[in-house]
């Protein structure tokens, strides 16, 4: 009947340990949601102050933008990298207006989806996906990844046009008039893994190409922008980038970047126009980011423990699961006669040398055999009853049932014996 437990719980443990490797690989993967994600601001393991530090350091100028309208405004100008950590919450009108880049700039996207990179017209399509980042040589001729040498590039392996570096991690391409780069890691620009292998050189080579570096800190969805035909645009707005003259705005705050060079430079609150206003054309406009708050409420770490917890408790009621329904009366296998269990559990007690204990069980045995022949009354006691019964000295019978405890074999054999004939001459007198 219980054949099934050797197949359930082998299984229930390797769905267990699959179920916890998930939990910590969901727990430890980094959320481009998170805010802190590749930010030029953040010194979280997550964060991208080391990298916006280094760049610094090498004279590049950091712009944070946190508008997307306002990060291409400003690569527009030229002689600048447009770096874009989340291509997944950019909105795919901005991601067209890539295209409009001029030559002088060169754009960064990490990790795009094959949804980004079709909404921006990019000749490239995601192709397989490993588990984690894996360090490799670059294999390629390019400078940048030639000088780093070997990076945790390779993890979203990407087809189509290009050089490709670090088995397909990394791709360089010209694209319209820019120059596009897509890498499918983002380890080399993180805090935590900057300093491993050739991360730093191959994050810095591929963000210094340029004197400027326009860092878009966006993690979620923006409204769409609003739209110009002219493209000499009093706004300096690239095409279609500019407020629509039959709206009267078409996001909420403003954006600036003042080239401080700290990696933090540049502010921004929201994605629009400059009249503070939030667009209300465009039906995708009220669907940004509506998000559960009782996600945020609680660490990913309890999240974690709870989805263990309750994985626990199901393998403990599959493990302890039991028949419904009435008792069902089964033969015993075997029949063990009770002189066998009583010697058994003499050996036991004799090999623990517990003769406390078994002078108590002798005792009390003896007590409950007299009070059956001599029915003691509250005024008089088992002890007086007994003496008597047989005419001996009450103090005697008391040392026999209340006595000290044995302190060899020998003296319990005789505490037993004393027992057996104090129970036997009460007997005899009844």
């Amino acid at each position: 009947m219980r054949r099934w437990h050797r197949f359930a719980i082998p299984l229930g443990v390797v769905g267990l340990v699959f179920a916890v490797t998930g939990v910590a690989y969901a727990v430890n993967e980094p959320d481009p949601s998170d805010p802190a994600f590749l930010s030029p601001a953040s010194a979280d393991g997550i964060g991208g102050q080391r990298l916006a530090r280094a760049l610094a350091a090498r004279g590049v100028q950091v712009q944070r933008m946190t508008r997307t309208s306002d990060a291409l405004v400003a690569a527009y100008d030229g002689d600048a990298t447009l770096f874009v950590p989340v291509p997944r919450v950019v909105h795919p009108d901005y991601l067209a207006m890539l295209r409009l880049m001029p030559p002088t700039t060169r754009i960064v996207l990490v990790d795009p989806a094959r949804q980004a990179l079709d909404s921006a017209g990019i000749p490239l399509s995601p192709g397989g996906r490993r588990w984690a980042a894996q360090a490799v040589l670059p294999d390629c001729p390019v400078e940048e990844a030639r000088t780093a040498g070997r990076a945790a590039a390779l993890r979203q392996r990407y087809q189509g046009e290009g050089i490709r570096c670090y088995g397909a991690g990394v791709v360089r391409l010209p694209w319209q008039r820019a120059d596009l780069v897509v890498i499918g890691a983002s380890d080399p620009f993180r805090n935590d893994r900057i300093g491993e292998h050739g991360n730093e050189a191959l994050a810095t080579g591929l963000l210094a190409a340029r004197s400027r570096v326009v860092w878009l800190d966006v993690h979620k969805l923006e409204p769409p922008p609003g739209v110009a035909d002219e493209p000499g645009s009093s706004s300096g707005a690239p095409p279609s980038l500019g407020p629509d003259p039959s709206e009267s705005g078409y996001g909420e705050g403003e954006g600036e970047g003042d080239g401080s060079g700290d990696g933090t430079s540049g502010e921004g609150d929201g994605s629009g126009g400059p009249d503070g206003e939030e667009s209300s054309g465009d039906p995708s406009a009220s669907d940004v980011d509506d998000e559960n708050p009782l996600w945020d409420a609680f660490p990913p770490w309890f999240w974690a423990l709870l989805i263990q917890l309750a994985l626990a408790v199901v393998l403990l009621a599959l493990w302890r699961a039991r028949r419904l329904g009435p008792p069902v009366t089964e033969p015993l296998p075997v029949t063990v006669r009770a002189a066998e269990t009583v010697h058994g559990r003499g050996r036991l007690y004799r090999r623990a040398k517990a003769r406390g204990p078994t002078a108590d069980m002798l005792r009390a045995a003896a007590r409950d055999r007299l009070a059956q022949l001599l029915n003691p009354t509250p005024e008089v006691s088992l002890v007086d009853a007994a003496a008597a019964a047989t005419g001996r000295d009450p103090e005697l019978i008391e040392g026999l049932l209340d006595g000290p405890t044995p302190e060899s074999d020998d003296d319990l054999r005789r505490l037993q014996a004393d027992l057996d004939a104090l129970v036997e001459a009460v007997r005899r007198a009844r």
